[in-house]
């Protein structure tokens, strides 16, 4: 009895010596910086720059409404941004699904060897910088670009078409950038579908569709899920892409976080714009908690049925 005890409190000493380094260090580089954007959100501007070490509210009272003061004042264009900041990311996600899930499903379905050859090309994105991938875009979609040249020399269009530092240029970046993110959640969920389930659903005389909503949608609703989270989250917040083909048309919540911090210096507004991203970033997870938790819950269910 003494020796399994013993074993045990060595398990679990050694379990809390891994686990205590990833938990420091989470704690120093990111709940710490955290914490100091959150205490900055509820401080005082400085008059040129950095905090005044007063409790102030109106950071957030310029974004929701309650800000109507002398020198503070609501102003609905940051509710608008943030709102487009959200549209951006969502549409981004529903486009990224819908090029990603039947990839998926292609990609799971071939030979060991060319599935390994096409996850390398998935990933084959990640070896170059992001500005570099992005300049590349800008080549292409400004009205002298590749794209615009060669619909002319086809002659689909007689004039360039203005696609660079609009939505859609955004919206073909972003996609661009974050397929790897989607896919490979989806891929996962997929290599994992019971093709047997699908089979037996088609020898009982279940349209495809049927088959599709009750058996395929529910087995990789997981993946859907996470993938969709990967690729909304950092969507919301990105900066880099907007600014680069967006220009001064598209104006994201990254680029006003970007701007009061580094051009305007209102740390304690940045802050709090900052506060409002990270809150929506929170529900969303507890929704995927929730979700997933609901998920493992009705798992020997569905085991039973099949």
């Amino acid at each position: 009895m003494n020796l399994f005890r013993s074993r045990g409190q060595r398990r679990r000493a050694t379990l809390l010596g891994l686990l205590s380094v990833p938990t420091i260090f989470l704690a120093v580089f990111f709940l710490g910086p955290l914490t100091i954007m959150l205490v900055y959100s509820f401080l005082e501007p400085g008059l040129y720059g950095g905090v005044v070490w007063r409790f102030f509210d109106l950071n957030y009272g310029q974004i929701l409404g309650w800000a109507d003061t002398k020198y503070e004042r609501f102003d609905p264009v940051y509710i608008r941004i943030f709102l487009h900041s959200v549209q951006l990311a969502a549409v981004t996600v529903i486009l990224t699904l819908i090029v990603c899930y039947p990839a998926a499903f292609w990609v799971s379905r071939l030979p060991e060897t060319q599935k390994n050859l096409f996850l390398f090309l998935i990933t084959l994105p990640f070896f170059v910088s992001l500005i570099v991938r992005l300049f590349a875009w800008v080549l292409i979609l400004r009205p002298t670009g590749f794209l615009n040249q060669a619909l002319m020399g086809i002659g689909l269009i007689g004039e360039p078409l203005e696609i660079i530092y609009t939505d859609t240029a955004v919206f073909i970046a972003m996609v661009y950038v974050f397929i790897p993110f989607m896919f490979l959640p989806l891929y996962a969920s997929v290599e994992k579908l019971d093709m047997s389930l699908i089979e037996a659903s088609a020898d009982l005389g279940a349209t495809r569709f049927q088959t599709f909503r009750r058996i395929v949608l529910p087995m990789t609703l997981p993946g859907i899920v996470g993938g969709s989270i990967i690729v909304f989250i950092p969507s919301l917040g990105n900066f880099i892409v907007p600014s680069l083909l967006g220009g001064a048309k598209v104006v994201m919540i990254g680029n006003l976080i970007e701007q009061q911090f580094l051009s305007a210096r209102n740390w304690p507004f940045g802050s709090a714009l900052a506060m409002m991203v990270m809150a929506a970033i929170l529900l969303l997870l507890l929704y995927y908690v929730r979700l997933a938790s609901r998920e493992a819950e009705t798992a020997p269910t569905v085991k039973e049925a099949a």
